[in-house]
């Protein structure tokens, strides 16, 4: 199913009237690995939630869900999707995005056109269709290099097309805040965590991989780069934390998403991770040096939303390895994204309309 038309493709259930007690939510980019996560908290507290998703990388993230009442799936893109994709939605949270930086590489127009001009026209036609609530998931990218703890006061500094559509997607939809229309960014720390999607092209998922396959952490040269982290479920608790607060607490607003004993310098992160797992300490870098470092401070949204962290990197990584051991979870192609983006090149499955 290419999903290509503008009315989408919709998958929906004839009990879709016997739903929770909260709103719609409709989720862009919600079979992603975030989005997933996502859509199922949501679901377990209590809103009733519609994905649309152009399944560059399939439908089996959100299948278990297919027989749930209060969920449905429109098979679209947001560049080309028509109005009636917000019947009946509250809320948006705008997930849509070719990720991460290495991937924004692959083809910096389709990163622009997704991640920037299709989440804008998101953000507005979900204010004229009289949504209250909109929600853009932002990256701590957008600070790029910089040696200070940094907040959401301080200046940007995006380094890569993805990056550099984040900030401008912030910059397009923040100003069309009104006090019926409320709008948030989120600037996401650096994920990690399994998920119904899962991806090793994360810092914490790829050095557990690399430890519970082959005994080796691959780090990302040259290891003294500082990186925020957050475990894909508290990302998740953050978005629902924004949708329930006061509109006047959160609109027109960019809160950072992470926790401060979170930010690690990526050799010391491996280190860390081999200790957890009870592997042998053994290195391999890879990579050309990276050139993006930044530490970030997240005193805004524990301080105003209440908002904290549950889940450490130890923990995590120690999930994501028993998993692997046991055969629950495979590194297939799907779970490296830049490699699977360009298989989908090479058989013509350009991620141009």
């Amino acid at each position: 199913m290419d999903g290509k038309g503008r009315r989408g493709t919709r998958r929906s259930h004839p009990a879709a009237a016997q739903r929770g007690s909260k709103p719609t939510c409709l989720v862009t980019g919600g079979a992603g690995y975030l989005g997933s996560t996502l859509v199922r908290h949501l679901l377990d507290v209590g809103y009733r939630v519609r994905v649309l998703d152009r399944l560059f990388f399939g439908p089996a993230s959100l299948a278990a869900l297919d027989g749930d009442a209060r969920f449905d799936l429109v098979v679209g893109d947001v560049r080309d999707i028509g109005p009636e994709v917000f019947t009946d939605a509250a809320c948006v949270v705008d997930l849509a995005a070719l990720s991460n930086d290495p991937a924004g590489e692959l083809d910096p127009e389709a990163t622009m056109a997704i991640n920037f001009r299709g989440r804008n026209r998101i953000a507005a036609m979900a204010r004229d269709a009289g949504v209250r609530r909109y929600v853009l998931a932002s990256s701590c990218s957008v600070y790029g290099f910089q040696d200070d703890l940094l907040d959401e006061t301080s200046a940007t500094n995006p380094l890569t097309t993805y990056a550099q559509a984040n900030l401008k997607a912030e910059r397009g939809a923040l100003p069309l805040a009104t006090p019926e229309f409320s709008v948030t960014a989120l600037r996401l720390a650096t994920l990690f965590g399994l998920s119904h999607r899962m991806r090793f092209d994360l810092a914490v998922n790829g050095i557990a991989l690399g430890l519970q396959t082959a005994g080796k952490a691959r780090v990302l040269r040259d290891g003294t780069q500082w990186r925020p982290f957050l475990h894909v479920a508290d990302a998740a608790k953050a978005f629902s934390t924004v949708l329930d607060s006061r509109p006047e607490a959160v609109s027109g607003r960019v809160f950072n998403v992470g926790s401060n004993d979170l930010n690690v310098q990526l050799l010391p992160l491996a280190q860390r991770i081999a200790v957890a797992t009870g592997v042998p300490w053994q290195m391999e870098w890879y990579g050309d040096p990276d050139n993006r470092s930044y530490r970030v401070s997240f005193d805004r949204i524990s301080s105003e939303l209440g908002f904290s962290t549950r889940v450490g990197i130890e923990a995590g990584a120690a999930e994501i390895f028993a998993a692997l051991k046991s055969g629950a979870v495979l590194p297939t192609d799907e779970c490296f994204t830049v490699r699977w983006y360009k298989q989908l090149i090479a058989k013509g499955l350009a991620l141009r309309q």
